[in-house]
């Protein structure tokens, strides 16, 4: 129990799993869909999202020992094939978010040196592939920031950003700058809601780690809870001033770099360049540790049978998986567009947390909170999910088609599996 870390750790843990690189690379795209009111797109996200924690928690505490989210599938619904697929699912979803983080690297680097081309190509694709063979070659010679070390980028990070909040919102407040965004209200916010959802992803891996936890069922309700309405929080503020400081033309021309941007009204050159390294050590931070995270799961399921045998490595590092990862990340990050990515990556999530949400209100107990949050974590996941095929579809047909193209092929591959290759091996010690 020594060894095993409290709350404390545990919301640093979730903390650092959501704002680890995503707000860096999603604020700009989630501004341009909803302008000033983009606060409230991410206040949506929260909302939902804590709908999926409460959701995810009650099912983890329906169970005689602590299980994961595709442990629940299996349980609940008896079917392994199922719960494969849904772990499968969330591997892809993991490689939209390091796809996201090593563009959004990739993208502050070459701003923050000048170095926006080489040899007439863009730099930014060559820059996001060499960080993620980096981190792939590093994991894989065994090599992993400690968590002390995690902890205090986490901390770093987060004191960074209210260093923003609280300066921007000064700024905005004495040169009458400050925006409401209620005067911009209509379906900017949902659409931007569902975008910005990949903002929202890691509280989730708390689940996939509580033999590392004390008190796993009351801890991780507690941090989930926690980290969630404090990040919803942080979110907003830094929302609030980045589309009060500048313009919709500026942040449409840069949304990739907005945050930093955003910065240089009240602390000048320097706040560019303090943002930028910062987003360049989280979205790297961020990179590795879920490579790292990924890589483990994928030979789990290796080892359970829903993924490849060969997958499930016999030595210490699980290098075919970082193998893998690397290949498929390095090229999401290098062909797809910022808004491709992060529509995509936002919704595999939607979906995940969509059906654990149903999945909690199927097993629903008669208490008003059993009943209807789990309701409204599921009809918001529906509803934010039609709300940004449907833009997507009227607005940005490439991004659209690329979106679709790549669910559709990730649902084939699966189906194609489960069908073809009998599960042999349940998952085992898991009962109501």
């Amino acid at each position: 129990m020594a060894d095993k870390i409290g709350l404390s750790e545990s919301i640093a843990m979730a903390v650092g799993g959501m704002v680890g690189g995503g707000i860096f690379a999603v604020l700009g795209v989630v501004a341009v869909k909803a302008g000033p009111s983009a606060w409230m797109a991410f206040v949506a996200s929260g909302f939902i999202a804590a709908s999926a924690g409460y959701s995810f928690v009650t099912l983890n505490d329906q169970l005689r020992q602590p299980g994961t989210p595709i442990t629940f599938i299996e349980v609940y619904t008896g079917r392994t094939a199922l719960a494969g697929m849904m772990g499968w699912t969330f591997v892809i979803g993991y490689i939209g978010t390091m796809a996201l983080y090593a563009y959004a690297f990739g993208s502050y680097l070459v701003a923050l040196i000048g170095l926006q081309t080489v040899a007439g190509i863009p730099a930014q694709p060559f820059v996001s592939t060499a960080v993620v063979v980096l981190f792939v070659g590093i994991n894989a010679a065994g090599a992993h920031a400690s968590g002390r070390t995690e902890d205090t980028l986490v901390g770093l990070k987060v004191v960074l950003l209210l260093i923003f909040c609280g300066g921007g919102l000064y700024y905005g407040f004495v040169h009458g700058q400050l925006k409401s965004g209620l005067t911009t209200l209509g379906t900017g916010p949902l659409v931007a809601a569902a975008v910005s959802f990949v903002a929202f992803e890691g509280w989730e891996l708390l689940l996939f780690d509580q033999e590392s936890i004390r008190n796993p069922r009351t801890t991780v309700r507690r941090a989930i809870f926690v980290s969630i309405a404090a990040v919803t929080v942080l979110y907003a503020l830094v929302a609030i001033v980045t589309t009060s400081l500048l313009s919709p033309q500026t942040i449409q021309a840069n949304s990739e770099t907005a945050l930093a941007i955003a910065a240089q009204p009240f602390f000048g050159a320097i706040g560019f360049t303090l943002i930028s390294i910062a987003a360049l050590f989280s979205t790297a931070s961020a990179l590795n540790a879920t490579l790292f995270s990924t890589s483990r799961l994928m030979r789990q399921l290796a080892t359970d049978k829903l993924l490849p045998k060969r997958l499930e490595s016999r030595g210490s590092e699980p290098v075919w998986s970082l193998v893998i990862l690397g290949v498929l990340t390095a090229t999401l990050a290098s062909l797809g567009s910022l808004n491709a990515i992060s529509s995509f990556a936002s919704l595999t999530f939607i979906t995940i947390f969509g059906l654990i949400s149903y999945l909690a209100y199927l097993e629903r107990s008669r208490s008003m909170p059993a009943v209807i949050l789990p309701a409204i974590g599921t009809v918001s996941a529906i509803a934010t999910v039609i709300a940004l095929v449907w833009n997507l579809a009227t607005t940005e047909i490439g991004t659209f088609i690329i979106v679709i193209a790549l669910s559709l092929m990730v649902i084939t591959v699966e189906l194609a599996y489960f069908e073809r290759i009998p599960i042999q091996k349940e998952f085992e010690n898991i009962k109501k």
